[in-house]
């Protein structure tokens, strides 16, 4: 398997979501004999439809799939280890994931068609992986370079491996870079690493371990963008040999109150002129520009985009303001650092947090930290409800919802004019809803509802 020649292999991709869905077309597209195998029975319109493009279905299990047989195995994100993927292994069949599936033959595709490979910019960390992907693929658009954005924001780079692109900036979580072998990225962001998924990994260093894979492959010509004096990011950094570039305060990209300043060429970017605010931004606008560094994008390029670019729904997105009280959607905080710097971010003195959903296996204490110092009030949701409560304890006053319309009207009555509700849930939202795009749009919805109910 060391060329991208898979015509007449026989691959097995395991999980049929939207980027296993993907990488099947993909791969049918190549020449391969694909096997597509998830461990639900039910699956979408859309894994059905494979069948009529030559995949075979293997659903409700994986024991039918021949993993330890192929030629290769694709596994999806968030996919556990089961029997079979370590037969595979134990048998030494290559295992890739989705994002080094993709980039081959995205690379494969432009040298076939005599292009230059295009330049791979990842960005990872635990919390403002989403911000700062979209705000890297905005600066070099601005640029003039054809940008793909996509990986775990978004669209599969597999959809798109046939195009011509002079960039590829992908969102690489720690479940997509366990499953990459040749993935050699020329600019490798590592925004912070806390704790997240460890019902997943045996430990946080496991986890670390995971998300700096990004720099492994990494040269001297590469460029390795983490947080100033991060140990931990630094350490993951150095596992390549990438040119280290640190942003925060006093680093090569450095933070004050009122700029960010590239202390290369002494500009300085003025944080009022921004259009995202908050600490936690400013952090997101250093890494992001300390990224495009080596494409040679003029100060007044960098200064149009961050005066124009707005962030992303469900991330600290202002709903309304009813009866003096401001809510916030929040939903892609789905684990407790994420939460934590959405509670001490607001502006608004006091906070009603709503928070719950799927535990990943961390600690609230410092969630809990920060209700004592902002917090007025929470409801807690789902799965996790009992859980949060108990951590919480007397910190703050708490109260349970069945629902999200439930948990608005609740935050609604718990709140006092000035404050603001916060959806910023601290754990996944698959107890409840189909993802977090889903959760904010149903807490979207029920704040729209707040006036229906005599609220407003």
């Amino acid at each position: 398997m060391e060329t991208f020649d898979l015509k007449d292999k026989r691959v097995v991709v395991v999980g049929l979501g939207l980027s296993g869905v993907a990488a099947c077309r993909l791969l049918a597209s190549r020449g391969a004999h694909v096997v597509g195998t998830d461990s639900k029975k039910t699956v979408s319109d859309d894994v059905r439809a494979l069948e009529k493009e030559g995949v075979r279905l293997v659903l409700g299990g994986h024991a039918e799939a021949g993993l330890e047989t192929a030629d290769l195995v694709v596994v999806s994100p968030g996919v556990p280890s089961f029997p079979e993927l370590v037969a595979a292994e134990m048998a030494k069949v290559p295992i890739w994931g989705e994002v080094e599936l993709a980039v081959r033959a995205v690379n494969a595709s432009a040298a076939a068609a005599g292009r230059a490979l295009p330049r791979v910019v990842a960005v990872g960390g635990t919390n403002g992986k989403s911000t700062t992907t979209s705000l890297v693929g905005a600066l070099l658009e601005a640029h003039g370079l054809k940008t793909f954005l996509g990986g775990n924001l978004g669209e599969p780079l597999a959809s798109h491996a046939d195009e011509a692109w002079d960039v590829v900036v992908l969102e690489v979580s720690s479940f997509q870079m366990e499953r990459v072998d040749a993935f050699h990225p020329q600019v490798s962001i590592l925004l912070n690493v806390t704790p997240d998924h460890l019902d997943r990994y045996p430990s946080m260093e496991a986890y670390a371990a995971a998300k700096g894979n990004a720099f492994v492959l990494q040269r001297s010509t590469d460029v390795a963008v983490v947080p100033v004096r991060d140990d931990v990011c630094i350490a993951q950094a150095k596992r390549g040999r990438g040119t280290i570039v640190q942003f925060g305060p006093g680093g090569d990209l450095d933070v004050t109150d009122e700029a960010v300043i590239d202390r290369a060429s002494g500009v300085a970017y003025e944080r009022s002129k921004m259009r995202l605010q908050g600490g936690h931004n400013a952090l997101n606008v250093a890494a992001a520009i300390g990224a495009v560094r080596p494409f040679g994008l003029t100060p007044d390029t960098i200064r149009s985009v961050l005066a124009s670019f707005e962030g992303l729904a469900h991330r600290m997105a202002l709903v309304a303001e009813v009866k003096g009280v401001r809510y916030y959607d929040d939903s892609k905080g789905t684990n407790v650092g994420a939460s934590v710097t959405a509670v001490r971010g607001v502006v608004e003195p006091k906070v009603v947090l709503i928070a719950g959903g799927r535990d990943k296996g961390g600690s609230y204490g410092p969630l809990v930290s920060a209700l004592r110092d902002k917090g007025r009030a929470a409801v807690v949701i789902g799965e996790a409800a009992d859980v949060i409560a108990s951590a919480i304890g007397d910190a703050v006053p708490v109260r349970r919802a069945s629902s999200m319309d439930d948990a608005v009207v609740l935050s609604s009555e718990l709140a006092r004019e000035g404050d603001a509700v916060l959806l910023s849930p601290a754990c996944s939202s698959f107890d409840m809803f189909r993802d977090y795009k889903h959760r904010g749009d149903a807490f979207v919805d029920a704040v729209k509802n707040l006036s229906s109910r005599g609220v407003a």
